[in-house]
């Protein structure tokens, strides 16, 4: 179960046999929404990302076995399993957070991070369009820069891409902007410099999923993107400030060529809880040795 934009990558797993849309059934009144889910004989919920309409949902609808955290009080009255999790105070990375909801299953939960991408079975790609895969030059390293982020993370800045525009070598990259139409109107002087393709609100996500695994590699901060990227095992290479709960241990990209950048891992703003711009001085030089390291 999860939300309309998030239907296209949770397609991509092979792992995965259905999908029920919440914003399909958050639009319906409460027996509705109730008889609906019935309708899938579901056996089990597990609450990954926590929401207390959903939580109530899945026992109006009498699944059986019903897993949530310790720390949510409504699911003391909503779940009948109970694991204990403090996402907050905890030193490890998002992904060994979730699995650790299933140690309802008598399994080793404990996974490594480097093994974490083992699991993704993300090979139901789609197809890119002609006229969008004529984009790509093969004789290059095409690489994506995403450099907005919806307010989701901190921003690397646009200054600092174009100072990574300027520098990196012509003759070896083919570059690419990403980004929402929206975004894209934010950057507008940017997006004219002649040595870009912009791509700002041109695909779906399908098709920039798509993309991003036609394309060699991708440059942003804590998005969905880069995750996307490094799961495709492109060379992902993720920008971050080192403040909890934003740092690159709870968020960095996993894959097997995916990098995690901060500027001061001992940030003392960052470890403060202060407001930091930290991220904004990570030099672009470090960032083209990255996508030149082979």
């Amino acid at each position: 179960m999860g939300r309309s934009y998030t239907k296209d990558v949770i397609a991509l797993s092979k792992h995965v046999d259905g999908f029920i849309n919440y914003n399909e059934i958050e639009k319906l009144d409460k027996q509705k929404q109730t008889n609906y889910l019935k309708e899938f004989g579901v056996d089990v919920v597990v609450h990954v990302f926590p929401k207390k309409e959903i939580a109530w949902l899945a026992k109006s609808a009498g699944i059986p076995l019903r897993v949530g955290t310790t720390n949510r009080l409504y699911h003391w009255l909503t779940c009948n399993k109970l694991i204990k999790l403090s996402r907050k105070k905890s030193d490890k990375h998002e992904s060994q957070l979730n699995f650790k909801l299933l140690d309802f299953l008598n399994v080793d939960t404990s996974i490594a991070l480097n093994d974490v991408s083992n699991f993704y079975g993300f090979t139901n790609l789609p197809s890119l369009n002609k006229e969008v895969e004529d984009l790509i030059d093969k004789n290059k390293f095409n690489i994506i820069l995403h450099p907005k982020s919806k307010g989701s993370a901190r921003e690397w800045g646009i200054d600092n891409f174009e100072k990574l525009v300027q520098i990196l070598p012509k003759d070896k990259f083919k570059i690419f902007i990403s980004g929402t139409q929206q975004e894209g109107d934010l950057m507008l002087e940017f997006l004219r410099n002649k040595n870009i393709t912009d791509l700002t609100g041109k695909l779906s996500l399908q098709q920039f999923i798509a993309f991003i695994n036609a394309a060699d590699g991708l440059v942003a901060a804590s998005t969905g993107p880069l995750h996307i990227a490094a799961a495709l095992n492109k060379k992902a290479i993720g920008l971050f400030v080192s403040k909890r709960p934003m740092h690159p241990g709870r968020w960095m990209p996993l894959g097997k060529n995916a990098y995690a950048v901060v500027f001061d891992k001992e940030c003392a703003d960052c470890k403060m809880g202060k407001e930091c711009n930290c991220i904004t001085k990570i030099d672009p030089k470090q960032i083209v040795d990255l996508l030149e390291k082979r």
